[in-house]
């Protein structure tokens, strides 16, 4: 094959894979010769041959199919004249090479001679472009946590450390963390941000014991200027990693980098978390993304049929549908917006107009299941988590202003949350009559109006129980 058709054939590898990718693997391929149905090309180093092998080998070797040339397979040669260092080990390779996305990173090598070869490893597949700072519809629940968030994406100093972004599921922690780093890398192209989920650090972590490359693994960890660790709960129980986890963590604040944690819960709460884990994730900045309430699932709605509308410019959507479905499916942001999604297309299949007959034809089996029914038990153990008694005290007989009023409001909310009858309600809390629970919800009504306190939390204790 001549220099000439290898050029063409660059050409077409660069549409193929994207202008980051081929200027990072492709380019500094040499083409060297075909040799008994073996291309052979030389590479700077063996850690880039082995990672052009794992990844990009099928595509090469289709388009020299495609050119006409007899080959059966690639071998990739370290050049004689390349400049000495260290060649990767092949478990960083399948460690901070793979394509299945886990691993985002957007990073330059790093200017110092040290761990430059290494640092190339974490040159990854690109972050979701759709978890940008603009695609993310702010309201109350998610306020205080996009502003966090909007800070440390401006990038300088690092004024709290680590951030934590913790909620349920569907609630937006993941599309924050892709947003920072979007943010990051715009503002600082030459910082090298880490993000992975913490299955894959646990992941990586075994390989690195199993394949005695524990000093790879450490270096590689903590060489970042930004580390950020989705799902951290996952690695609750797991010791080993737990303490790799603890001492890369302190490596880096030592060093003032930046580190940037979701989970599920607070820290405190994640069960099986070491003590001192909990202890250095709870030092820095911990914020609540609350569940969604009425108008904030209402505004991405909104913005959601924006962008369907370039897909599905001539579908018209009836009055009162995004507000029947903001209304209906509290239980995440995804269930919405795949909601959403299928009403769209399914519209689109059958040129109809979106009403609501159609929405509820589509949507019959999401709008099923978000009717999820909220039980008089389960408010008792949501207020009494909340105002940290316990249950027996919401319940019992005691009359104590520490238990009276968890108790009322506890009575409050079967009232509007559940379709149980006075009597029933009262039973439920002792025995008592129906004129008690009477009076306690009266109370909380009237307490509503006059304290801001009862009234958040009455919000707040609504908020979680219809997430």
């Amino acid at each position: 094959m001549t220099e000439e058709k290898w050029g063409q054939l660059r050409n077409r590898l660069l549409k193929t894979v994207g202008q980051n990718n081929f200027t990072t693997w492709i380019e500094p391929l040499e083409f060297d010769a075909v040799d008994g149905g073996v291309a052979v090309f030389k590479v700077p180093t063996n850690f880039m041959g082995n990672y052009v092998s794992q990844n990009f080998a099928d595509l090469i070797l289709h388009e020299l199919t495609m050119s006409g040339e007899q080959v059966q397979r690639l071998a990739f040669r370290v050049a004689a004249n390349s400049p000495a260092r260290p060649a990767q080990p092949a478990a960083a390779a399948e460690a901070y090479g793979s394509a299945d996305g886990d691993v985002a990173v957007m990073t330059a090598p790093a200017a110092s001679s040290s761990g430059k070869d290494t640092l190339e490893a974490l040159q990854a597949a690109p972050l979701d472009p759709r978890f940008t700072f603009d695609s993310f519809v702010v309201g109350k629940p998610n306020e205080l946590a996009h502003a966090a968030a909007r800070r440390v994406g401006e990038g300088g100093p690092v004024t709290f450390n680590p951030l934590v972004l913790y909620g349920g599921v569907g609630l937006g922690k993941t599309h924050l963390m892709h947003a920072i780093a979007w943010e990051l890398k715009e503002k600082n192209p030459s910082l090298n941000v880490l993000y992975l989920s913490a299955e894959q650090f646990m992941y990586r972590f075994v390989q690195a014991l199993r394949e005695r490359k524990m000093m790879d693994f450490k270096h590689l960890f903590r060489s970042v200027d930004v580390l950020m660790v989705d799902d951290v709960q996952f690695i609750a129980g797991k010791d080993s990693t737990q303490e790799e986890f603890f001492h890369t963590f302190n490596a880096l604040v030592d060093q003032n980098k930046q580190i940037i944690i979701s989970a599920d819960r607070a820290p405190g709460e994640i069960k099986d978390l070491e003590e001192r884990v909990k202890s250095r994730l709870q030092c820095g900045l911990v914020v609540d993304l609350h569940p969604t309430d009425y108008e904030l699932r209402l505004g991405i709605l909104q913005t959601k049929v924006q962008q369907q509308r370039e897909t599905y410019p001539d579908l018209r959507i009836a009055d009162g549908v995004l507000e029947f479905l903001a209304h209906r499916i509290s239980t995440n942001v995804r269930v919405l917006e795949g909601a959403l999604t299928r009403l769209f297309a399914f519209a689109s299949l059958v040129g109809r107009e979106i009403d609501m007959d159609l929405t509820q034809d589509c949507l019959a089996d999401v709008l099923r299941a978000s009717e999820r029914k909220i039980t008089v038990e389960e408010i008792q153990r949501k207020v009494s988590e909340y105002y940290n008694i316990r249950m027996s005290d919401i319940i019992g007989p005691k009359r104590l202003r520490s238990y009276a009023r968890p108790r009322q409001v506890a009575m409050y909310l079967c009232k509007q949350l559940t379709s149980r009858s006075l009597p029933e309600i009262g039973r439920r809390f002792g025995g008592r009559d129906h004129t008690t629970v009477m009076h306690g919800v009266k109370r909380i009504e009237e307490l509503k109006l006059t304290d801001g306190q009862i009234a958040e939390d009455v919000e707040m204790l609504r908020r979680s129980l219809e997430a």
